[in-house]
């Protein structure tokens, strides 16, 4: 062996050799890293492990103030809603596409038009006809109580916004038109009609938005009714007023009732006959499957307003419970001004899930069942009867067949 094997043998270092563990085999190099109980973790390695679990698998740390895990169907909403909500430019570019191209259509169309005696064409029609409202306006206020937004979810609150929306459509088309009023207007629900519908209501004719309470907005009612456009007594309310004032004192009577206050209610004991002029009528805006049961009628009495509920039982049978939606009170009250009759309206708007039948109607029914009844049973009696009186009648002989 020479010296220069000797010195790579020396600097060569020696095999490691492997310790006993009670866990098993560790490496010295391995164990050189462990440390003993008087040596400490380095801060940064403290300061990881503490952190917890946030930083390296991204879920929230259980405490005080970590926030409740969304379900799958709420992660699917919410990100359908964020995929809405950024694709809102792109739709409005689209429509505005959708319009120009429909505008160069016109015009093409228009230069193939014949042209008359001067060498001029005549002017295009109008895309659309001016939306304008045809119905006639009468002195009655409907208002919207919408002061229960803590009682109701999210999906709730957007139905309600979608019942009031429907509310301003069908009184806009009505053959009577009445005043309406929105009262309580603020927090989510103002933030959908500013935010999702852009602020759409600002521009509605005949519905106004109020902060302040229903009491108050009523009182403001009584100015607009009886002001230049409060409109002109109608319809109904003109056939019910003559029809329940023949005489003077029934007339005085009948003006002073005019201008009342009701807040209707299905728990009211008192039955709505019939409206009256320049009378404001409250509608309590909540949506909750029938959750807090009697809550507008305890909101009413306890600020003195009047209560009264809609002649259902009076005119329909129904297989389901009488709680109608917003937007159906409105429409039946718009129809008792156009009929008069509350079973006519009645059965113009309720939907058909309802079940609602007129008490005359289902009583017929009933009579014409009663009646194909005894019908069947005469027949069967007649065919008994007649069944015995064969039995009892004797054959006829030969002898009696010959003698004859």
């Amino acid at each position: 062996m020479d010296d220069h094997e000797i010195m790579d043998s020396e600097e060569r270092p020696a095999k490691m050799r492997k310790l006993e563990h009670a866990d098993g085999d560790v490496d010295v190099a391995d164990a050189a890293a462990i440390p003993t109980p008087n040596e400490q973790l380095p801060v940064a390695a403290e300061n990881s492990n503490q952190a917890g679990s946030t930083e390296t698998t991204g879920t929230p740390a259980e405490g005080e103030g970590a926030e409740p895990k969304l379900s799958k169907n709420q992660l699917k909403k919410q990100r359908r809603l964020e995929r809405w909500e950024s694709g809102r430019e792109d739709r409005k570019l689209k429509r505005k596409e959708k319009v120009k191209e429909k505008k160069e259509r016109r015009r093409e169309e228009w230069a193939k038009m014949p042209t008359d005696e001067n060498g001029k064409r005549p002017r295009p029609p109008p895309s659309r006809p001016p939306r304008q409202a045809t119905g006639k306006q009468v002195p009655i206020t409907v208002i919207f109580d919408c002061d229960f937004e803590e009682l109701m979810f999210d999906n709730e609150l957007k139905s309600l916004g979608l019942q009031i929306t429907r509310c301003y459509s069908d009184n806009r088309k009505a053959n009577f038109r009445a005043h309406l009023a929105l009262s309580s207007f603020g927090g989510k629900m103002k933030e959908r009609f500013d935010g999702i519908l852009a602020k759409q209501y600002t521009s509605w004719k005949g519905f106004q938005f109020f902060e302040e309470d229903f009491v108050e907005v009523s009182e403001k009612a009584k100015q607009w009714m009886s002001g230049p456009e409060g409109g002109k007594v109608l319809g109904a309310l003109k056939t019910s007023a003559e029809s329940n004032s023949s005489s003077e004192q029934e007339q005085a009577e009948a003006a002073e009732e005019e201008g009342e206050v009701v807040y209707l209610s299905s728990e009211s004991d008192n039955v709505l006959t019939h409206l009256k002029p320049n009378s404001t009528y409250i509608i309590g805006g909540l949506v909750d499957k029938n959750r807090h049961k009697g809550i507008c009628h305890k909101r009413a009495v306890e600020r003195g307003i009047k209560t009264a509920k809609l002649p259902i039982g009076e005119y329909l049978e129904m297989k389901s419970r009488q709680v109608l939606v917003t937007n159906h009170v409105l429409e039946i009250m718009l129809k008792w001004m156009e009929f008069g009759d509350w079973g006519k309206a009645f059965m113009a708007v309720m939907p058909e899930r309802k079940g609602a039948k007129l008490k005359g109607d289902a009583e017929d029914g009933d009579d014409e069942a009663a009646a194909v009844e005894d019908e069947k049973n005469l027949d069967r009696d007649l065919a008994a009867a007649t069944e015995e009186a064969d039995a009892a009648t004797p054959e006829p002989t030969t002898e009696n067949v010959q003698s004859t």
